[in-house]
């Protein structure tokens, strides 16, 4: 333990007696300990300890006022949680129910007046060493618990990587642009918001809504790229990719691959209970399951798959509405018309903008143009009069 530290701690003394405050400290510095403050005032002792944040409070028992189970009591709440605040009860009243109580208020030692000086200097010396050692202590916990965060994240980010890339993969067999997967990302995140959800979850939900295919990674190419309709077999091969993917997304630590693990399992049920493959229904279907069902439909309805030509957006929209309450949970379908409202007015917001900017810059110059004239003629008018009124003084 670091010597100079012990003696550089602070020390706040309060008793009534100015006298017996004034000795208290003056053993203190003889002992080295020459931070130190004192108050004969226990009402002043909040103000101090949030001041001077000592390291130890030597505290005397019965004073006017407020008597020091009532300073403890005061105190105690301002002691961060997990840290070590040594309070020495100095006191004149001995007595085995004081002790015992003060102890239970949360002081550290007891020591009765007259105190040997050798005696006080000891027992601070050994508070401190202790506030010391436990702060010492604390700080490594901390350091230990920060590389334990930073390792499990750079694990959590391994993994998400690693399903990242396999998510990407296997959206090249189904999707030549690799785009789908990004699109119900971000499509999934504005509705999620538009529901009013917290930003944590909607960014959660946007960075795991790629990952919701990623179990069809099992699905062979003569299955995933057929033309035409499937087999009842090949049926069942489809829907297998949900407990696929909410395998190879299980067992995570981190609460986004929980996340994409509950996607994955529930993007296929549906709200009327007819889905796959647990045949969820209603609010029995996870909320982030729900948002990413339309997402992920109304983008597959609207790009080219090698099973599917792509249909035009409003007739992918009607489909999205006739589902309503079928497919679809119905306030989700709502928010997602009104982030389809807005995100496709967008473009003509835009547009009508830079019109009105024109516009006010055609009419801001036209204005300046007039001013200019005006000012011109007023100018060439006032210069008239000025040669008029010269030539009469010459005449």
């Amino acid at each position: 333990m670091d010597d100079e530290a012990i003696r550089n701690a602070g020390t706040l003394v309060v008793d009534d007696e100015e006298p017996i405050v004034r000795l208290v400290r003056r053993v203190l510095e003889s002992g080295g300990f020459s931070r130190n403050w004192g108050t004969s005032d226990p009402r002043q002792v909040v103000d101090l300890v949030e001041e001077f944040h000592p390291d130890l409070l030597i505290l005397d028992m019965r004073m006017p006022y407020l008597d020091g189970f009532q300073v403890m009591e005061q105190v105690v709440p301002l002691i961060q949680p997990g840290e070590y605040f040594p309070i020495l009860v100095l006191t004149s009243y001995p007595s085995v129910d004081i002790e015992q109580r003060a102890l239970a208020a949360g002081a550290k030692d007891f020591l009765v007046k007259p105190a040997d000086p050798n005696q006080i200097l000891a027992r601070v010396r050994n508070l401190l060493t202790t506030r010391m050692a436990y702060g010492e202590l604390m700080h490594s916990n901390d350091l230990l618990e920060q590389r334990v965060r930073d390792r499990t994240a750079d694990l959590e980010n391994a993994q998400l990587e690693i399903l990242e890339r396999l998510a990407r993969a296997t959206e090249y067999r189904d999707d030549e642009t690799g785009q789908h997967t990004k699109r119900v990302g971000r499509l999934s995140r504005l509705i999620a918001a538009e529901l009013g959800m917290p930003s944590k979850q909607v960014e959660l939900i946007g960075k795991a809504a790629p990952l919701h295919d990623v179990g069809k990674i099992s699905i062979p190419d003569g299955i995933l790229k057929k033309r035409g309709g499937l087999c009842s077999e090949e049926l069942d091969w489809i829907k297998r990719h949900t407990t696929v993917g909410a395998e190879l997304l299980s067992r995570g630590f981190s609460e986004l691959v929980k996340t994409a693990e509950v996607i994955a399992l529930s993007h296929h049920e549906r709200w009327d209970g007819a889905g796959y493959p647990q045949g969820l229904q209603g609010a029995n279907i996870p909320l982030m399951a729900r948002i990413v069902a339309i997402a992920d439909s109304f983008d597959a309805l609207t790009h080219d798959r090698p099973y599917n030509r792509s249909r035009p957006v409003k007739e992918a929209i009607a489909e999205i509405q006739r589902e309503r309450g079928g497919q679809f949970d119905p306030e989700i379908v709502d928010a997602f018309m009104r982030v389809y409202d807005w995100e496709s007015g967008r473009g003509e917001r835009a547009a009508k903008a830079r019109e009105d900017k024109e516009e006010e810059q055609v009419a801001l110059a036209s204005v300046t143009s007039l001013v200019e004239r005006r000012m011109g003629a007023a100018n060439a008018l006032a210069a008239g009069k000025v040669a008029g009124n010269r030539g009469d003084t010459v005449v």
